[in-house]
């Protein structure tokens, strides 16, 4: 990544002489980027964005006006120690979002992954992990420590509670209350949010063949139709669907479920 490149920044802008700018960076009027800031090329950030660091932002993405990236956390243990923000590539991230730095009380940062798409007034907590390809809707928020999978979408006004794990190509519906784990390839409505079958709409469209899909929907009922405790449907995922790679996702996010999963 190159260093030197300020040709972007424009004359109203305020960049900290340590910050580390890549090729191409833009900066718009009246925004702000910190100290200890490092981001690569391509990436537009637009006017009135606060950026501070520790943070590290990849290549092309596009942060939108208003925005807060890299500041302290809500936390009230937090005592200034140094944590940190890395945000991968060609994320589109809009207006008005706020994403916070992680404590020492877990890992000490927060991770946003690739190709994701966070929509206006979404809130990403410290210590959060977001996947790749993800799609959060309007004023989705996530509390501290929730972790979030590839291709996953939850809708607009959707609040998941701290520690919650959203599975990969899971799907919550707007407004929905998040307060236990959504399993891989679960869709999700309610306050609080309860199961609604597979994303089946959304897999087809990602390319699962219809063969993978009847074993999804069948592993669904394992979980939900036969009165198995979590412990128990693993065991029985275990044994009916080894020769099954995609089921594994969906195993994985069962043994996960420190708070349990919503039933």
């Amino acid at each position: 990544m190159a260093t030197n490149d300020w040709s972007g920044v424009h004359p109203q802008a305020i960049v900290d002489p340590s910050a580390r700018l890549g090729d191409n960076v833009t900066v718009g009027p009246w925004s702000y980027i910190g100290p200890d800031v490092e981001i690569g090329d391509g990436t537009e950030i637009l006017s009135h964005v606060v950026v501070k660091g520790p943070a590290v932002i990849g290549r092309n993405n596009r942060i939108f006006q208003f925005c807060s990236i890299g500041e302290e956390c809500q936390d009230k243990k937090y005592a200034g120690e140094l944590t940190t923000l890395v945000i991968g590539d060609n994320n589109v991230i809009r207006e008005n979002c706020t994403i916070h730095r992680g404590t020492v009380q877990d890992r000490g940062e927060t991770r946003i992954g690739s190709g994701n798409l966070l929509m206006a007034y979404v809130h990403v907590a410290h210590d959060c992990i977001v996947g790749d390809n993800t799609i959060l809707a309007n004023c989705a928020t996530l509390a501290g420590h929730v972790s979030v999978g590839d291709y996953a979408i939850l809708g607009g006004g959707t609040m998941v509670h701290q520690f919650c794990h959203i599975g990969t190509h899971s799907m919550a519906a707007g407004g929905s209350i998040v307060l236990k784990d959504i399993p891989a390839y679960v869709m999700a409505s309610g306050q609080s949010a309860q199961p609604h079958g597979m994303n089946v709409e959304g897999l087809r469209r990602r390319g699962f063949g219809k063969d993978v899909l009847l074993a999804l929907r069948r592993a669904y009922k394992v979980i939900y139709r036969q009165g198995l405790t979590t412990e128990q449907a693993v065991v029985e995922l275990e044994r009916a669907y080894s020769e099954v790679p995609e089921v594994r996702p969906l195993i994985d996010s069962l043994r996960a479920a420190d708070r349990g999963i919503i039933r």
